[in-house]
């Protein structure tokens, strides 16, 4: 009995004739199974005089195994290519081992990718640079091929988004992204993005990747849309909503589901609201600057009070939504005569307008300074104002967009807003 490792194997006797070394060597065109058993008794005839090399035999299996791992692992060794959002070979450049590219990366040289720390602040409709640079240190004297890789990180759930890849001066974008996004590329070293008519989904953060064959580094950008973020309720009443019915009545007026660090953000430019609602993780919160009995007692501390991650389809409250800043411009429609909602729908058409939303009525109070102490109907159905500038006789002392709720469609008590894209 012979001991190989762990395992025992019961080996045939062994007479001096067995033990001769091979003359032949494998030569090309022989099978796989073949070549490897010639070639494990060339080798075990240097390093292991008299020990068995028969095909078949359990010791021969398992060297021919582990020497070929071994000589898988060797450096040069030709394998599958790598995949890390592109195919490249194994050599960097795609050129052969030994032409120098590739050798400076292992011998010291380090690849660096630089992107802003801070968040880039923008608006809906414009167009925003995504600044992503990468040099070497020590620098290289020559220039070297890279992959350049785009894509938006995962979101409160939402899966990543590619958005673009490329090689030299080829690329490609992907899903909503196409035609919007394109590399600059002006200067050497340059990968920065450069995203066109900007849409309300596309604020988050984004990851630049260069890669050099089998190096790669990359960098952080986090973009935000300037925007507002308003509580909504529906039409029915106080808590009525599901998430998903939520989304889409934010998407009604121009928005989406404002996200957590959009609250806290409203939260710290004074925005007070007892009603919970939901926010675009999917958890229930509401913002609190003046602790009172009604809104979790007086004994908690001004913040953002959470209900925690709720049933999407079964729990019912009210919503945050987030608007972003406008192309366009929200006004009040001089009129003669009071208006029905559906008298106010064509009026805005004959001016050749649309009837305003919820979303572009806050942004043109938050952004735009709109400041009426007329009540005026809104797509929605709902009548609301906007003040700036609070004064007697036009609500209550503080800035805001008041609400008349959801009167009677038929009622002519009222003006209406109109937006007008530029």
């Amino acid at each position: 009995i012979k001991k190989w490792g762990h395992r025992e194997v019961n080996l045939p006797e062994v007479t001096q004739q067995d033990a001769v070394c091979p003359a032949s060597i494998p030569s090309p065109g022989l099978s796989a199974q073949t070549g490897l058993q010639k070639i494990w008794g060339a080798v075990h005839c240097q390093v292991c005089p008299g020990a068995p090399a028969w095909p078949g035999s359990p010791w021969h299996e398992e060297m021919g195994l582990l020497l070929l791992v071994a000589l898988l692992l060797l450096p040069g060794s030709y394998g599958l290519p790598f995949y890390n959002g592109f195919y490249y070979s194994n050599s960097a450049n795609d050129q052969n081992p030994g032409n120098g590219h590739g050798k400076d990366l292992l011998n010291g040289v380090k690849l660096v990718v630089e992107t802003p720390e801070e968040t880039l602040f923008t608006y809906q409709g414009a167009s925003v640079i995504l600044p992503c640079r990468y040099h070497y240190e020590p620098a290289l004297g020559s220039p070297r091929r890279v992959r350049i890789k785009w894509w938006k990180l995962s979101e409160n759930g939402a899966p990543e988004k590619d958005v673009l890849v490329a090689i030299g001066l080829r690329h490609r974008s992907f899903g909503d992204y196409q035609g919007r996004v394109h590399l600059r590329q002006e200067k050497e070293h340059d990968v920065s993005l450069e995203i066109q008519d900007l849409r309300l989904e596309d604020y988050g953060r984004y990851r630049c990747e260069v890669i050099d064959g089998l190096e790669d580094e990359s960098g952080l950008v986090e973009l935000e849309l300037r925007g507002v973020v308003f509580p909504y309720q529906s039409p029915n009443g106080r808590y009525r909503l599901n998430f998903h019915e939520g989304q889409q009545v934010c998407a009604e007026q121009g928005a989406v589901v404002a996200s957590f660090e959009q609250l806290f953000r409203a939260w710290e430019e004074g925005l007070d609201w007892c009603n919970a609602g939901w926010l675009q993780d999917a958890t229930v919160q509401y913002p609190i600057m003046l602790p009172r009995q009604p809104c979790g007692g007086t004994g908690l501390a001004p913040g953002v009070r959470s209900y925690g991650p709720r049933h999407r389809r079964l729990h019912r409250y009210d919503v945050f939504c987030f608007a972003t800043a406008l192309k366009g411009r929200v006004y009040y429609l001089e009129h003669p005569e009071k208006l029905t909602l559906t008298e106010a729908r064509e009026a805005c058409q004959e001016d050749e307008a649309t009837i305003a939303k919820v979303g572009q009525l806050f942004a043109a109070w938050k952004f735009h300074g709109l400041d009426r102490c007329d009540a005026g109907w809104l797509a929605d159905g709902s009548v609301r104002y906007p003040v700036v500038h609070p004064h007697p006789n036009c609500g209550p002392p503080e800035p805001g967009v008041r609400s008349f709720g959801f009167p009677d469609p038929q009622s002519r008590l009222y003006g209406v807003y109109c937006y007008r894209q530029h």
